[in-house]
C-alpha cells in the first residue's frame, strides 16, 4: 500500500520514492510508487500534477489503498525517482478548499445551514447550501471569515478512533465508514476530508465571495480564496480603473457615471426608436405600385420597423418584398414578404443564394443572412 506523504505533511511539495511498477495504459503510464505526495483527488479537489524525474505527471488515483500516478514517459521499476508537484496549482487548491470548510462552518454555526454541494472548478468555487441567506447575511459570514484568517487559528487534519470519532459533532455530507480524517478549524469548523489543507488560516488570505443565487430553495454561491482572490480582485481593479478612465471620473465614482451614461443611453434609443418609426412611416408612404421585387437595405431600422416596411411593400409588389438590416461583415437580418411567391416553398433556395438560414410561413419569413450585398442584390433585383 502506497504511503500517502500528503496526509503526513500536506506542505511536501518534492519528496523521493522507489518505483514500484510501471504498466502501459491507454494513454502513457501507470505508476505505483512505494510512497508519494501527490494527491490522487477527492472531497471535490482534483488530483495533483507535476513530475516524477523526467516525466510528466497529469493525474493521479487511488486503487485498492494504491496510488496511480499517471505518466507520459514511462519509469524503470526499482528506480529511485523524485517527486515534484505543481506547488502553485496544489497551494491554491488547499487555500481554496480551506476556505470553503471555514465559509461552511460559519454558516453552519450561523444558521445551521448544511452545504449540500461542492464544485472546486479552475476559476473559483462553487457551494450549494440547504437555507436562503440574504445579501446582509452573505456580507456578515464573508466577513467573519475574514477575520478567523486573520485569527491565524489552527487547521488540524486527524484520523481519530472509532470511539472518539462517535463522540464528535463534525459535518458530513454522506455515511462514512473505514478510517474517517477529520479536519478541525479551531472554532469554526469540524468537517470529515481527505483533501490536503492549509495548517493554518492565515494561509487561507482571503475569502472573497463573488456571487450568490437562490438555488433550489437554497443558496449557491461562488467564491475564491488566497492567490486566486488576490488575482481575481487585480483584474476587477484593472476594469474599474479602465472604466473610470474612459468616463474621466474617479473610480469609486465609476457606478454612478454608468448609471447615469445609461440612463441617457436609453433616452437616445427611446429618440432613436421615434425616428426610425417615423422614418418608416415616411418609407411606406412613397411606396408605388411596382412589378417584381422591391429590395431594401436599411441598417439602421430594428425589425419592428423593417417588418411594419416589408408588411406595406408586399402590397405594392408583384413579386418579393425584401428587408435587410444589417451590414457586409457583420451580417444581415432579413424579412421577406409576398403576396404571389411561396416563401416557404422558397426559402432553402433563397438562404442557399444569400448563405443564409431562417423560415417562416408562405407569405414571410425572416432569418440572417451571411453574403455581401452585392450577392443578395443580385439574388433580389431580377
Amino acid at each position: 500500500m502506497t504511503r500517502k506523504l500528503y496526509y503526513e505533511d500536506s506542505h511536501l511539495a518534492v519528496f523521493t520514492a522507489t518505483v514500484i511498477s510501471c504498466a502501459r495504459a491507454e494513454t502513457g503510464y501507470e505508476v505505483i510508487l512505494d510512497r508519494t505526495a501527490f494527491f490522487p483527488g477527492g472531497g471535490g479537489q482534483a488530483p495533483d500534477t507535476g513530475m516524477l524525474g523526467l516525466a510528466r505527471v497529469t493525474g493521479a488515483k487511488e486503487r485498492d489503498g494504491e496510488v496511480i500516478h499517471f505518466t507520459d514517459k514511462p519509469l524503470t521499476e526499482g528506480a529511485v525517482v523524485e517527486g515534484r508537484l505543481n506547488w502553485n496549482q496544489r497551494h491554491r487548491r488547499m487555500q481554496n478548499h480551506s476556505g470553503e470548510h471555514l465559509l461552511s462552518g460559519v454558516i453552519h454555526q450561523r444558521f445551521g445551514y448544511e452545504n449540500v454541494g461542492f464544485h472546486m472548478g479552475e476559476d473559483c468555487v462553487t457551494v450549494d447550501y440547504s437555507g436562503e441567506l440574504t445579501a446582509g447575511q452573505i456580507y456578515e459570514v464573508e466577513l467573519e471569515c475574514n477575520l478567523a484568517i486573520g485569527k491565524n487559528v489552527p487547521v488540524r487534519c486527524e484520523f481519530p478512533d472509532r470511539n472518539t470519532l462517535n463522540a464528535m459533532d463534525y459535518r458530513s455530507k454522506k455515511e462514512l465508514s473505514g478510517d474517517v480524517r477529520i479536519v478541525t478549524v479551531e472554532g469554526y469548523d469540524v468537517c470529515a476530508c481527505c483533501a490536503p489543507h492549509v495548517s493554518r488560516t492565515g494561509e487561507i488570505g482571503m475569502v472573497k465571495l463573488l456571487t450568490w443565487t437562490r438555488h433550489r430553495g437554497g443558496t449557491r454561491i461562488t467564491m475564491v480564496c488566497g492567490m486566486d482572490a488576490w488575482e481575481d480582485d487585480c483584474a476587477r481593479c484593472a476594469n474599474l480603473t479602465s472604466i473610470s478612465n474612459l468616463l474621466s471620473v474617479k473610480p469609486l465614482e465609476a457606478s454612478r457615471a454608468v448609471a447615469r451614461l445609461w440612463k441617457e443611453h436609453e433616452a437616445l434609443k427611446q429618440k432613436l426608436k421615434e425616428a426610425n418609426r417615423k422614418l418608416t412611416e415616411q418609407k411606406i408612404k412613397e411606396l408605388r405600385p411596382t412589378q417584381g421585387n422591391l429590395l431594401f437595405f436599411e441598417p439602421d431600422l430594428d425589425m419592428l420597423c423593417l417588418r411594419d416596411l416589408i408588411n406595406a411593400a408586399m402590397e405594392q409588389c408583384s413579386g418579393i418584398a425584401a428587408g435587410f438590416s444589417g451590414g457586409d461583415g457583420e451580417g444581415y437580418h432579413y424579412i421577406l414578404g409576398s403576396k404571389t411567391v411561396d416563401l416557404r416553398a422558397k426559402a432553402k433556395e433563397i438562404n442557399a443564394a444569400i448563405d443564409g438560414k431562417g423560415g417562416g410561413s408562405a407569405e414571410m419569413i425572416q432569418g440572417t443572412a451571411n453574403a455581401d450585398e452585392a450577392t443578395i442584390r443580385a439574388c433580389f433585383e431580377t
